[in-house]
């Protein structure tokens, strides 16, 4: 029966009923997503929609759930459901439970599809059938972004499909390793758009932070980063994703202040035997945030909430995940350690075992090094070199290439120390550009330029420094090697802009070192 929308506020009595297809939700952002569904079913699937492009996975699963329960045969309840549990952007996209999903709706795909009442419906069904079919990873999801590419031709005016398909180029980038940027540029342009039109909605301000997350494209994102937030506050993720964008402007107190509010999120939300992958996340890059602005305290506290965390078995998880999520734990907390050491330059040359994990031997050795003891800088460089030779190539064997050059350049070996870290930067050079905390937690151009300067090399150094900052903006470190490798050339308004710079940085905390070095080389040359 077909029946026009105005009859809903004229009588609560009508037998007319329109499903709501646009919906507002307190906490999670707008969305306009019409569907066959109606009542209270259609309304649980809105909001699991909504959370879902938050990234919100357990309060996704439990909308979704709801709207099953609802209506046992509303399709698009389960096509929803089965995205909730994988991260498309960094997991295998394990296919079990989203396959588990699927079944409860019908046993069969044919069976399934029938199901779905529309053409459009059956195309976002299909969509899925492909990203939790039999294939590899990579071509499920490289066939899921072409689904959803069809799909959205077809409908080119509808806002989730054209989410939803962004969102599946950033995942195909993500499974194929593809560097060109092409996909990133596609998916955020759609998300731009979207947010035009709906600067509620939280998957198109999600969406244009993940495509445009590199220090060249960062800006373009700088206006979503801020909205997220406001958008979705009642989801862990949507708190602390706009720091990816933050970090790649140094915006410091932004990056400290949103992970502590997406961990106390993640705190509140936890439930016996769901991950604390939320709560850890925050941790990680909350570290981060308050290294950088020189809040070394607050920074120790971090630590010691994984540490309690970890001993506490992870907010108390159960089974499988459990074990899991404590690993995760006790794994961020030898980051978190390791990284303490290295940002804050208290040195401490720790034992080499065959335990430690290769930011701690980085850490070690650059400890060793500062502290003049060859002997320990040796070991943690020959660990690394194994972990190498036993197949661990990426960040590892950057991290060995940094610890063989102060090696060499601690024995007098200039230009082979400086040859090494011509091939660290090579192998940075290939990778994806940074984003998020530093990694390796010293970053190569940073520890080149200090090197640099070391060997007498002013000059050279700054021009790395520079290299450094266009990189990762506003890292004190850098600033700081910039403002000496600056003074040292003769360049003092150079190096004034700089040290000027640092004391933005680590406002309030005169009694850093750098704090009190950029102080007095203004009050001798201004």
């Amino acid at each position: 029966m077909n029946c026009p929308r105005t009859l809903i506020a004229l009588s609560v009595l009508s037998l007319c009923y329109v499903a709501p297809t646009s919906a507002q939700f307190d906490n999670v952002g707008s969305i306009d997503f019409p569907t066959s569904a109606t009542g209270e079913a259609q309304q649980h699937f809105l909001r699991g929609v909504a959370i879902l492009h938050s990234f919100g996975w357990e309060q996704a699963k439990e909308e979704f759930q709801a709207a099953q329960d609802a209506d046992p045969d509303f399709a698009l309840a389960y096509w929803g459901e089965s995205l909730a549990y994988n991260h498309p952007l960094v997991s295998q996209m394990d296919a079990s439970e989203p396959s588990r999903v699927l079944k409860k709706l019908a046993p069969t795909r044919a069976e399934r599809m029938a199901k779905a009442p529309t053409d459009r419906e059956k195309g976002l069904l299909e969509a899925v059938e492909i990203l939790w079919g039999d294939r590899d990873h990579v071509d499920r999801r490289v066939g899921y972004m072409e689904a959803m590419e069809r799909l959205h031709e077809r409908y080119p005016e509808d806002s989730e499909i054209a989410a939803f398909y962004a969102l599946s180029m950033l995942s195909a980038v993500a499974a194929t390793r593809d560097l060109s940027g092409r996909l990133n540029i596609r998916a955020g342009t759609i998300a731009l758009k979207l947010s035009k039109d709906n600067p509620d909605h939280p998957g198109a301000v999600h969406y244009t932070i993940h495509a445009f997350d590199d220090p060249l494209h960062a800006p373009l994102a700088l206006e979503a980063a801020h909205r997220f937030a406001d958008i979705a506050p009642a989801v862990s993720h949507a708190r602390h994703m706009p720091t990816h964008i933050f970090i790649q402007h140094g915006m410091w107190d932004y990056v400290s202040n949103h992970n502590q509010s997406a961990y106390d999120a993640a705190r509140a939300l936890w439930q016996p035997g769901q991950s604390m992958g939320d709560a850890i996340h925050a941790l990680d890059w909350g570290q981060y945030g308050d290294l950088q602005r020189g809040d070394y305290e607050k920074a120790q506290v971090w630590i010691e909430r994984i540490e309690e965390m970890a001993e506490s078995g992870g907010f108390m998880e159960g089974g499988a995940r459990g074990q899991a999520g404590v690993a995760r734990a006790v794994s961020t907390n030898s980051l978190l350690r390791a990284r303490y050491i290295v940002d804050t330059e208290e040195w401490k040359v720790r034992p080499v075992t065959d335990e430690s994990t290769p930011a701690e031997l980085l850490a070690t050795g650059l400890s060793a090094a500062r502290l003049g003891d060859q002997a320990a800088l040796r070991q943690a460089e020959a660990a690394l070199g194994a972990r190498v030779e036993e197949g661990q190539g990426g960040y590892t064997a950057v991290m060995h290439k940094q610890l063989e050059a102060l090696l060499h350049a601690g024995m007098g070996h200039a230009d082979i120390a400086t040859g090494l870290m011509d091939e660290a930067v090579e192998m940075v050079e290939a990778m994806a550009p940074p984003r998020g905390s530093a990694s390796p937690i010293k970053p190569v151009y940073e520890l080149y330029g200090e090197l640099l300067l070391e060997l007498d090399r002013p000059a050279a150094a700054a021009q790395t420094f520079e290299t450094s900052l266009v990189r990762m903006p506003r890292r004190p470190r850098s600033v700081l090697g910039l403002a000496r490798a600056r003074a040292i050339t003769g360049d003092e308004e150079g190096a004034a802009e700089a040290y000027g710079e640092l004391i933005e940085i680590w406002e309030g905390r005169d009694s850093l070192e750098g704090v009190k070095e950029a102080r007095q080389f203004l009050a001798e040359t201004m």
